[in-house]
């Protein structure tokens, strides 16, 4: 057979056997001096379809293991790539600083670095410095926005690696090769042609790079801010992630101003989408990758909330469903989409799913439509890690105790007078306003948009696993800079607007951070493989805690939310005839050390039904625990299942702290479960409903613990 017949019979067989359900743009590739090699077909985008969230690579923990998929270990994910037989190239930054290659059987492997450096050569012999996107060309190199080295890198097919352009210090200058200067670029992309195109994060720019190595600005005027208009009077903020249509429009991850823009072949720049005013938690928040389509449909990655965002040509834009996990009807667990942790790169295979780098999770996704009677993976959440070490304190001196204000779990309210708004997520460590904040472990930055909320209240900093919040960043209390390595712009007349603290910047234990603002503590989330956890799990240096909680009242509530209520000395009467009945248990903890008015919430919830002699029902031997703060739900909205609407807090208006747990309804794991107590499953006759009220060191409530009631027909 000749060789053009025998690849049209390929052609047609690939047609028979996929149907109408694909395209057959590039399916040859041809190489020079080869045979024309048949490649996969391209599946058609399918609107707005249900993903599946599976394990492609990762244990979740921070570390660099090569090997089995589920076995490997990655220590922050970014970019991501894939190859024309599947493999897939994956930029892991943090402690890592390495090329990683995920074979389509899973294999992990290291493809180039392993040291944090600056140098060219084949294999491990590389160095780079918070590697982040990627992208292949026609040729099969890989291009890589070497982010703490301002430069761009490329690896050739064979392991290669060698500088394109930039010098290895920030700047902004145009020129070619290593006389260009770039300022932390994350973002890149290459087209049909081989251009080269970087999100130049920290210039605000967008520049270009010819096959011969020559650097131009392409986009934006330099300074931080959101213009549309003609390409160099444009304006971005921290542009992250690029996408490149065969058109010559190129897509941009507007990081800063929560955006995706659209440089267009016209010569204009405009905003195709961004959150609407007064939008209440947008899916689309800190978009951070990009991955475009065939047939026009673009992907974002928005970090900050997990979404997968699907844009379709027609400009219609919603996040991705999850198959797994449908709507909440209660609206406290899932809400029905794909939730990562913190999404990076993005990338399409071509039969249409999707890999994504979740870096806050240390892991590498794919999302794939369900097949047809295939089970769901189970993407177990790793195991906490406790520390034992002691740890040094967030405000100094660093091994001496601070007052503990405030725990993870609590019921905070709003400004607006609800007040079960949200989940208070971290510690809070009383300080003077204007101390210094410190860093308690060493760190790496690794969100190329690390900080927030300038001269707010609420202004933080995102720092290894930890996120140190409520100081002013970077700053002294009169606003001038802690050292070089955070970045203060200034307007025109010169007064400070705002500080960057860039992808890549490392800081070390006892480092200085910022200074506490007039919130007068530092508030401290802690992250493991994405999670919030407790950070009471750290051992901060002499913290202890001998003192049990106090339960305050426990509460019956039936089915229309009345209070059931006793004569006084006598157990409460309860008719089977009930049926569901509400538990609200009012208690709170306190530590050593703490002034008496401080009131922090429980670590631990639970209950027990003891009989008439006191001793434990069946089932009951040990208490049934409800409730357990060692991670958070991602829903926010949860907080209104684990706590009672009599609920509040003294920041936010209310009288006093109260915390009214409902007993009835599970937190586990990070997972909410609604429930109720129904009281005709027990039989006629006195018992007692013992709380079981623990703080995290293990101390029990013991006074006030106990409600008797009665059951009647």
């Amino acid at each position: 057979m000749k060789r053009t017949s025998l690849i049209a019979a390929l052609v047609g067989a690939a047609i028979l056997a996929i149907g109408t359900a694909v395209y057959f743009t590039d399916t040859i590739e041809q190489r020079p001096g080869a045979l024309a090699i048949l490649t996969p077909p391209i599946a058609k985008t399918t609107p707005f379809w249900p993903a599946r969230v599976s394990l492609l690579a990762g244990d979740g923990r921070d570390g660099v293991i090569d090997g089995p998929a589920s076995a490997s270990r990655f220590s922050d994910p970014y970019g991501v790539a894939i190859g024309p037989r599947g493999a897939v190239y994956v930029a892991d930054g943090g402690e890592a600083n390495r090329i990683r290659l995920v074979q389509p059987d899973g294999t992990v492997s290291t493809l180039a670095g392993g040291k944090e450096g600056f140098t060219d050569g084949i294999g491990a012999a590389a160095a780079f410095h918070t590697p982040s996107a990627l992208a292949l060309d026609h040729e099969g190199n890989l291009y890589v926005a070497d982010t703490g080295n301002h430069a761009i890198r490329k690896v050739a097919p064979d392991g290669t690696v060698t500088t394109v352009a930039g010098s290895g210090s920030p700047g902004y200058l145009d020129g070619v090769g290593r006389a260009a200067q770039f300022n932390g670029p994350v973002g890149i992309a290459v087209d049909d042609a081989g251009i080269v195109y970087v999100a130049d994060t920290y210039n605000d720019r967008i520049r270009r790079i010819a096959p011969d190595g020559t650097v131009t600005t392409l986009a934006g005027n330099g300074k931080p801010g959101l213009l549309d208009g003609a390409l160099l009077d444009a304006g971005f903020d921290t542009p992250s992630a690029l996408a490149a249509d065969r058109d010559g429009t190129l897509y941009v991850a507007d990081t800063g101003n929560h955006a995706v823009r659209r440089i267009k072949p016209d010569g204009t720049v405009d905003t195709l989408a961004i959150p609407l005013e007064g939008e209440i938690r947008p899916p689309l928040r800190r978009p951070a990758g990009l991955a475009l389509t065939r047939d026009g449909y673009l992907y974002i990655a928005a970090s900050s909330g997990g979404r997968i965002l699907q844009l379709t040509p027609q400009g219609e834009m919603r996040p991705l469903q999850d198959a797994d996990r449908p709507l909440d009807p209660n609206g406290f667990g899932s809400d029905g989409t794909v939730q990562l942790y913190g999404p990076r790169g993005i990338a399409v295979s071509r039969d249409g799913s999707l890999v994504v780098a979740d870096a806050s999770a240390h892991r590498v996704h794919r999302l794939a439509p369900p097949r047809e009677g295939e089970p769901a993976p189970v993407l177990a959440r790793p195991a906490l890690v406790t520390r034992t070490e002691p740890m040094p304190w967030p405000v100094g001196p660093q091994d001496m105790v601070h007052e503990v204000v405030g725990v993870m779990g609590e019921v905070r309210g709003a400004y607006n007078g609800d007040s079960r708004h949200h989940f208070h997520a971290g510690l809070d460590v009383r300080a003077d306003v204007g101390a210094k904040v410190l860093a308690v472990f060493p760190s790496k930055v690794t969100d190329p948009h690390a900080n927030w909320g300038f001269n707010t209240l609420s202004e933080g900093l995102s720092l290894g696993p930890l996120s140190y919040i409520h100081m002013r960043v970077g700053r002294d209390p009169q606003g001038r800079p802690l050292d070089p390595r955070f970045q203060i712009l200034r307007d025109a007349k010169g007064k400070a607007e705002r500080v960057r603290v860039p992808r890549g910047i490392r800081f070390a234990v006892g480092d200085a951070l910022g200074t506490i603002n007039a919130m007068a503590h530092v508030h401290l989330d802690y992250y493991q493989g994405g999670n919030v956890v407790n950070p009471l799990t750290l051992p901060f240096t002499g913290f202890t805690d001998t003192v049990p909680p106090y339960i305050q009242r426990i509460a019956l509530y039936d089915g229309a939310g009345k209070r059931i209520t006793a004569k006084k000395g006598q157990p409460i009467l309860l008719t089977r005839s009930l049926g569901d009945i509400q538990v609200v248990v009012n208690a709170y903890d306190q530590v050593n050390g703490n002034l008496a008015r401080r009131k922090l919430g429980l670590y631990k919830l639970g209950y027990q039904l003891l009989g008439a002699d006191g001793t434990p029902l069946a089932g009951f031997e040990q208490p049934l625990i409800t409730q357990v703060f060692d991670r958070l739900p991602r829903n926010q909205d949860a907080v209104k299942a684990v706590y009672a609407p009599t609920s509040g807090i003294t920041v936010y208006g209310s009288k006093s702290t109260q915390f009214d747990y409902a007993l009835n309804n599970r937190l586990q794991d990070g997972e909410i479960e609604t429930g109720s107590w129904r009281i005709g499953e027990l039989a006629p006759g006195r018992y007692t409903l013992r709380i079981h009220a623990a703080d995290f060191a293990g101390n029990l409530a013991l006074e006030g613990r106990d409600l008797a009631f009665e059951v009647v027909e």
